[in-house]
């Protein structure tokens, strides 16, 4: 005799496949959620890393910047202790100037020859005064120029006046004259052999 199978196996078939479906969807959300958190906690524990790495950074960078800071301001204090070392050496250098300039200028000054004012602007002297004659004043102006302690004289004005309160109509000139303070020929006059 013939076996007829009566029992729905498709059915069955399909409930089985049904069960297959769910497992293996169940089994994909499972790792799926599982891969998700692994890669969550991968890139968090990184940003942690990368951002304790960015504090150390800071905290280096703001120790640099103090380091900086100190060394700009040494560097200032360099250049000021620097320019008045070289201030200093100056006028220890120039300190005798000033002697040999009032000694020459009472060396120069011929007779008739008076200083009314004498002005000094760096190594510039701007004197004022009377002489009795224009020769005169030509003959302080040489004078000058043969001194190892001033160079290129300058004369700005001269002026002749007669006073008019003095019976014997004297008559006097005014006159300004520019000279250089330097002593690059007495420097020289030093260098060469005696």
């Amino acid at each position: 005799m013939a076996r007829i199978n009566l029992l729905p196996w498709r059915t069955e078939l399909r409930k089985q496949r049904q069960k297959e479906f769910i497992a293996i969807t169940l089994a994909a959300l499972l790792s799926t959620g599982a891969l998700w958190c692994f890669v969550h906690y991968f890139i968090g524990s990184m940003i942690d890393y990368q951002t304790q790495r960015n504090k150390y950074l800071e905290s280096e960078i703001a120790l640099l910047d103090k380091k900086i800071k100190e060394i700009e301001e040494l560097e200032t204090k360099k250049k000021r202790l620097i320019a008045k070392m070289e201030v200093i050496q100056r006028l220890q250098a120039s300190r005798p100037e000033i002697v040999h300039l009032f000694d020459e200028l009472a060396r120069t000054i011929p007779e008739g020859v008076y200083l009314t004012d004498l002005t000094q602007l760096e190594n510039n002297l701007t004197m004022n005064g009377i002489a009795q004659s224009n020769a005169r004043v030509s003959a302080y102006m040489r004078n000058l120029e043969s001194s190892p302690w001033m160079q290129d004289p300058l004369l700005n004005i001269i002026e002749t006046k007669q006073d008019a309160n003095d019976s014997r109509k004297a008559r006097s000139n005014r006159f300004t004259l520019q000279v250089k303070q330097g002593s690059d020929k007495a420097d020289k006059q030093e260098k060469k052999p005696s």
